[in-house]
């Protein structure tokens, strides 16, 4: 996605002060006509408008409805060949499903490709894609920077073909998905926040941009604790267009992700609470035959309480500390055996 967006420019002309004060005649000859601020104003709020319509005309085509079973998102279409994207968490354990276009009212049947939980993110099939389907473009999502104007195109509250406006507020934000009411539990990296409203049945749809590149999959709303963790405002976030790609090409290719581009130790574990019953590390509950873990010398039973010099105390934490490093990295994870506390460096693996 290019850096630019598009603004809009207040162009105001004004006579000269000498014709001004002798009421210059705009249609005279030799004169500059005048605008005034309110009608540049109003001006640029048409063109603004315009590029809102250009883009939702051209992208809101590729956003489709999916309904399991029990469930209602958001998908977009990645290609001409049937191929749709979305979150994992909206297919949930459905392998069945109806799709809708936003320009269509048939009922199109869809079956799962793969559901990759570890990033959210999912591959469903059209059986019989329609003639004309239009794939949506994905933009660079490495190029988003804070203030671009984003448009979120999906379902909320089941109201296909929907569209809300916002701005990126953030970037690079590493956000972790709660496992209530059908959450995977996945910790994502590089989410892009934005203040355009997502509500449940936005998940899976398109965060675009001015220039009609997905940017982002809306997947998640913060929750305000003080308000009962109900949706707090204008704090959404979505999938990164690179995540999307990575996953989605994998799947479609191979039908599954064989590389997650993410670091892990190779372990099965549980979070542990302490004898205040507070979370206190996460309990390995197997290790991975020849995985890095295993390679590493820990053992099921062990209590990992570190990650270089970050602290773990749930599995949630142990899945951010990983964030921050690659596979092939080479890490002090920090563990206890036996009441005793020992310290082993890891060379860690693929997610």
């Amino acid at each position: 996605m290019s850096k630019s967006v598009a603004r809009t420019k207040l162009l105001v002309a004004a006579c000269a002060a000498a014709l001004l004060a002798a009421g210059c005649n705009p249609s005279g000859p030799g004169n500059t006509a005048s605008r005034s601020p309110s009608a540049s104003a109003s001006a640029s709020a048409d063109q603004l408008e315009q590029e809102y319509q250009r883009v939702v005309k051209n992208v809101l085509p590729s956003v489709v409805q999916i309904t399991t079973g029990s469930a209602l998102g958001s998908g977009i279409v990645y290609d001409d060949k049937g191929d749709i994207v979305t979150n994992a968490h909206v297919v949930g354990s459905s392998t069945d499903f109806e799709v809708t276009l936003p320009n269509n009212d048939k009922v199109l049947k869809a079956t799962l490709l793969s559901s990759y939980p570890a990033q959210d993110l999912a591959v469903i099939k059209l059986d019989n894609p329609l003639k004309g389907l239009r794939a949506a473009k994905f933009g660079d999502s490495s190029k988003v920077e804070v203030g671009q104007i984003t448009l979120a195109m999906g379902s909320p509250l089941g109201l296909s073909g929907s569209v809300t406006q916002g701005i990126v507020s953030a970037v690079g934000r590493t956000v972790s998905e709660g496992q209530s009411g059908g959450g995977t539990g996945a910790t994502i990296t590089n989410m892009v926040q934005t203040s355009a409203p997502i509500n449940p049945g936005n998940s899976g749809g398109a965060l675009v941009n001015l220039s009609g590149e997905v940017i982002g999959i809306p997947t998640l709303a913060a929750t305000d604790p003080d308000l009962g963790n109900s949706a707090a405002a204008g704090i959404g976030f979505a999938i990164p267009a690179s995540t999307v790609t990575r996953v989605a090409n994998q799947i479609i290719k191979n039908g599954k992700v064989t590389d997650s581009g993410r670091a892990a130790l190779g372990i099965v574990g549980r979070t542990v609470l302490n004898a205040d019953f507070e979370p206190a590390g996460v309990a390995i509950v197997s290790v991975v035959p020849g995985g890095p873990a295993d390679k590493a010398g820990l053992r099921a039973g062990d209590i990992i309480t570190k990650v270089g010099n970050t602290a773990v105390t749930t599995i949630q934490s142990l899945s951010e500390a990983l964030v921050a490093y690659t596979p092939g990295n080479k890490v002090k994870v920090t563990y206890e055996r036996d009441g005793k506390t020992a310290t082993v460096t890891v060379a860690l693996g693929k997610l």
